[in-house]
C-alpha cells in the first residue's frame, strides 16, 4: 500500500497574495511589469494542495534559495 501513495503526484501552490486588476491594465503589461499584492513581506502565504488550501505558512530565504515553513494544517486536513 505504502508503494502506492509514494506514485501518488500532488501539484503544491504557495499564495503569496492576490491582486484585482482591469483587463486593459493586464493586456498593457510587458515583461517586467509589477503587480501589487495585497499583501505584506512578513504576512503568512497560503499553502494549496492541487489548489485546495491545506495549510498556512511563511516564507523562508536561505542564501539564494526561498522555501515555505508550515506555521498551521488548515482543519479537516491534519
Amino acid at each position: 500500500m505504502l508503494n502506492n501513495l509514494q506514485s501518488v503526484k500532488v501539484e503544491i501552490s504557495v499564495v503569496l497574495g492576490r491582486s484585482v486588476i482591469p483587463m486593459h491594465q493586464l493586456l498593457r503589461m510587458g515583461r517586467g511589469a509589477v503587480i501589487e499584492l495585497n499583501s505584506c513581506q512578513d504576512d503568512p502565504v497560503l499553502i494549496l494542495a492541487n489548489d485546495k488550501p491545506i495549510a498556512r505558512g511563511e516564507i523562508v530565504i536561505q542564501g539564494d534559495r526561498i522555501g515555505v515553513s508550515v506555521l498551521e494544517i488548515l482543519r479537516g486536513y491534519n
